[in-house]
């Protein structure tokens, strides 16, 4: 991650909660120009302007917080479900944002039926990695991704409107990864929390 990805986040963060806490209205125009300040540097290294920045970013208002990430890993012998985003047509672990009122488990465990079409539940959390530790692309907002081992109870594979394949994919030969999602690292890492259940999670 760039040190201007770095430093301009922060700022966005730090005005956003500047802007949700204070109430004198000097103090929010000084919190709103860091904003169009952090903006302006990510847009001067990026492609988007400091006015599509500022939009994404504000989306939500009050403290700002990670966003949360889960990913769903299940395994037959030596090949891991896998789905092909739509999106961009590359390959990961099924999962995606958890939303609001489910509860971790819940929310992969939705991810799962959503992406694939089977059922499944959530049997341990593995791991929790902060995004911007583990080798993926620059990315506007700071992300934790929650993996978890779990076991189909149910359902039938199918595709959906987010997915275009559903395949158990050998560990030795992986598709071409969507790595702002899962990588290959991070994978191979399931596989060995599965053979390893006694392990405990593992974090950052």
């Amino acid at each position: 991650m760039s040190n201007t990805l770095h430093l301009s986040r922060r700022l966005l963060a730090l005005a956003q909660t500047g802007l949700h806490f204070t109430a004198e209205e000097y103090d929010r125009e000084r919190y709103r120009e860091i904003a169009d300040i952090a903006a302006q540097l990510l847009a001067d290294d990026s492609s988007h302007s400091a006015a599509a920045v500022r939009e994404a970013w504000f989306v939500e208002d009050g403290y700002a917080t990670p966003k949360i990430d889960v990913r769903g890993a299940i395994f037959r012998g030596e090949q891991a479900l896998m789905v092909r985003e739509r999106a961009d047509g590359k390959w990961t672990l099924p999962g995606g944002w958890a939303d609001v009122n489910d509860s971790p488990a819940r929310a992969v465990e939705k991810e799962i039926e959503q992406e694939t079409g089977f059922t499944a539940r959530a049997v341990k959390l593995a791991a929790v990695y902060d995004r911007n530790k583990h080798n993926h692309p620059a990315y506007l907002f700071h992300a934790w991704k929650f993996f978890f081992l779990c076991e189909i109870t149910g359902g039938e594979l199918r595709t959906s409107y987010e997915t275009t394949e559903v395949a158990f994919m050998p560990l030795d030969a992986l598709p071409e990864l969507s790595t702002g999602r899962t990588t290959e690292a991070q994978i191979r890492r399931m596989y060995e929390h599965a053979s390893n259940p006694q392990w405990p999670t593992e974090f950052d």
